[in-house]
C-alpha cells in the first residue's frame, strides 16, 4: 500500500509550460486527501519549487538541490548536505578555466553571474521540452517564468564561497552543445569522491556532495516516518533521479524519460506533456483502495 508519493519536477510533474497541469495536481491533492504523504523531489531550489506548487493549489514538503537540502511545508530545513567551500572553489575555478556558464544554489536561492545566459538557458530547456515552441517564444516565456523566482544575481561566485553564512548546496554547469563538453568535465569533476555528478537533462551536469542524492534522503524521509520503502512511490524522468528509483518499492519512469530511467522503473506512464504524473498516481491511489 503506497504511503508516501515522490515526483520530480522537471519534466515530471511540470508540463512543456513549465507549470503543474491540473489533472496532476487534482491526482497530488486527492493522494494528500487520502492521508499519502506527498513530496516533491527535484534538482530545483526552494524558492523555485514554492511558486509552482503554491499555483497549482497545493503544499508539501521538499527534497531539493537533489537531496541537498530536505525541508517541510513551510521551507524549515530538516537535514542539509552542502558542498564544503574549500570543494566548491576547486570546482568554480575549473569551469571558468573552460569558459563554461555555471549557476551556484544555496540555501538562499539561485545565484548568477548572467542574467542573459541565464534567461538563454530557460529558454533553451523550454525549447528542448516543446520542440514546437518558437525560440522567441521560449525566451518570453522564460523571462516571464523567472519572475515568479527568487534569483540572486552576483558579481564574483566566490564571494559566496567567502561568506560564512552562505552554504552552497549545488553547482549546475550548462552548454548547449552538451555531454560533448560536459562529459570530460564530469568525469575530471567525478575523480573527488566526495562529489556525485548526475543531469537533469541534455544540456547540464548538476554537481552535489556525495551525500546529496535523491535516493538517500527519501530513504530519510520515509525514515523519519517509521514507513517501509516498499509503501514509497517515485516518479522520474532523468538520470538525477535514479537513485530515488531505486530506492523505492513502487517506480514509474515518464514516457519522455531517458532510456536508462525507462529500463530501470516498474512502470512507464505517459510523458509529462499528457499528464503523465497524474496518471501514474491516480493508477496507484486506484490499487490502494
Amino acid at each position: 500500500m503506497v504511503q508516501i508519493i515522490a515526483s520530480d519536477m522537471d519534466g515530471t510533474l511540470l508540463n512543456d509550460k513549465m507549470v503543474i497541469s491540473k489533472r496532476n495536481a487534482a491526482a497530488v491533492k486527492e493522494a494528500q486527501k487520502q492521508g499519502v504523504h506527498f513530496i516533491v523531489s527535484t534538482g530545483r531550489a526552494y524558492d523555485e519549487v514554492k511558486p509552482l506548487i503554491t499555483e497549482a493549489g497545493f503544499n508539501c514538503p521538499m527534497i531539493t538541490l537533489n537531496g541537498a537540502f530536505v525541508l517541510d511545508e513551510k521551507g524549515k530545513e530538516i537535514s542539509a548536505a552542502p558542498i564544503p567551500d574549500s570543494i566548491a572553489k576547486k570546482i568554480m575555478l575549473t569551469l571558468k578555466k573552460n569558459g563554461l556558464y555555471f549557476e551556484v544554489i544555496t540555501a538562499k536561492g539561485v545565484c548568477s553571474d548572467n542574467k542573459a545566459k541565464r534567461i538563454e538557458n530557460f529558454a533553451e530547456l523550454l525549447a528542448s521540452i516543446s520542440p514546437d515552441t518558437p525560440y522567441k517564444l521560449a525566451v518570453t516565456l522564460a523571462s516571464a517564468r523567472m519572475e515568479l523566482m527568487n534569483i540572486n544575481y552576483v558579481d564574483n561566485y566566490m564571494d559566496l564561497v567567502d561568506d560564512p553564512k552562505t552554504v552552497i548546496g549545488k553547482i549546475v554547469v550548462f552548454s548547449p552543445e552538451g555531454q560533448k563538453v560536459l562529459g570530460p568535465i564530469k568525469d575530471e569533476l567525478s575523480k573527488n569522491d566526495n562529489l556525485v555528478i548526475t543531469s537533469s537533462g541534455p544540456g547540464n551536469i548538476e554537481i552535489n556532495h556525495v551525500n546529496a542524492q535523491k535516493g538517500v534522503a527519501l530513504q530519510a524521509y520515509a525514515d523519519s516516518l517509521n514507513i517501509p520503502m516498499d509503501n514509497v512511490m517515485a516518479i522520474g524522468d532523468n538520470n538525477n533521479d535514479v537513485s530515488m528509483l531505486k530506492a523505492a518499492g513502487i517506480s514509474y519512469a515518464m514516457g519522455n524519460g531517458s532510456d536508462e530511467v525507462k529500463m530501470l522503473a516498474k512502470y512507464v506512464t505517459a510523458p509529462n506533456t499528457e499528464d503523465g504524473a497524474g496518471i501514474a498516481i491516480e493508477e496507484v491511489l486506484a490499487k490502494k483502495n
